[in-house]
C-alpha cells in the first residue's frame, strides 16, 4: 500500500474483509481519518506499514504473527506517523449521497431499499447534481416517476445541496459499524456522554 495522498481510499468497506484482527486507523492527529466507512486497515497492511515504519502501534490484539525471525502482536489502533490532510472536495459517489441523506428516504423518511432520484426529472431537463439528487425509497421513486413534486403531491424533507467535506464527516458519526474493539473505543466518539 502506498502512503501518498490515494491510500485513504483503499480502506476496507467489506466486512468480510475484517473478520480477523481489522486495525482502526488515525490520522497523526489522533482522529480516524475516516468514520464512514471507519477507517480501518485489514491485518496484513497493518502490519506492512508498522514495519516500514509508517506508524506507530497503540493497541495491539493477543493474536501474533511470525517470521522466520520475527514475533509481532497484531496491531488494533495505528497512528500514521505523518498527517494526511483531509480532502476537502465531496467526490459526487451514492454512497456520499447515501450518507448526506442519513440513509433515509427523502420523500417519506423510510430506510432501506434505497435508491435515487432527480428532484427535476431528467426528461424535463434536470440534471445529476447535489442539488437535483435525493435517496429515494424504491415505492417513493416509483409513485413519483418523471413527474414534477407538485404533480404528484410529494414533497422533500430537506432541500438537496452539496456537502461539504466536514458535514459528512460529522454525519458519519452517527453511523458505527457493527463491530468495535474494545482497543477502538477511547479513539472513537460516537455519541458517548462525556464526564463532568
Amino acid at each position: 500500500m502506498t502512503m501518498d495522498g490515494d491510500f485513504r481510499h483503499e480502506f476496507v468497506r467489506e466486512p468480510g474483509n475484517l473478520r480477523h484482527n481489522p486495525a482502526l486507523v488515525l490520522n497523526a492527529d489522533y482522529r480516524p481519518l475516516s468514520y464512514y466507512p471507519l477507517s480501518l486497515w485489514t491485518w496484513q497492511e497493518a502490519v506492512k506499514a508498522a514495519f516500514l515504519d509508517r506508524v506507530t502501534i497503540l493497541a495491539e490484539y493477543e493474536d501474533v504473527v511470525r517470521s522466520p525471525t520475527t514475533e509481532i502482536k497484531i496491531p488494533s489502533v495505528v497512528v500514521l506517523k505523518d498527517y494526511v490532510k483531509p480532502q476537502k472536495r465531496v467526490a459526487f459517489t451514492r454512497f456520499n449521497l447515501f450518507l448526506r441523506d442519513e440513509f433515509c428516504c427523502q420523500y417519506c423518511g423510510s430506510r432501506g431499499d434505497l435508491t435515487f432520484d432527480h428532484v427535476v426529472p431528467r426528461a424535463r431537463g434536470g440534471i445529476t447534481s447535489w442539488e437535483n439528487v435525493v435517496a429515494a425509497c424504491s415505492k417513493c421513486n416509483l409513485r413519483k416517476g418523471s413527474k414534477p413534486l407538485h404533480q404528484c403531491g410529494m414533497s422533500l424533507r430537506k432541500p438537496p445541496g452539496q456537502p461539504g467535506a466536514a458535514q459528512l464527516r460529522n454525519l458519519g458519526r452517527k453511523f458505527p459499524p457493527n463491530h468495535l474493539h474494545e482497543s477502538w473505543i477511547d479513539f472513537l466518539y460516537w455519541d458517548a456522554e462525556l464526564e463532568e
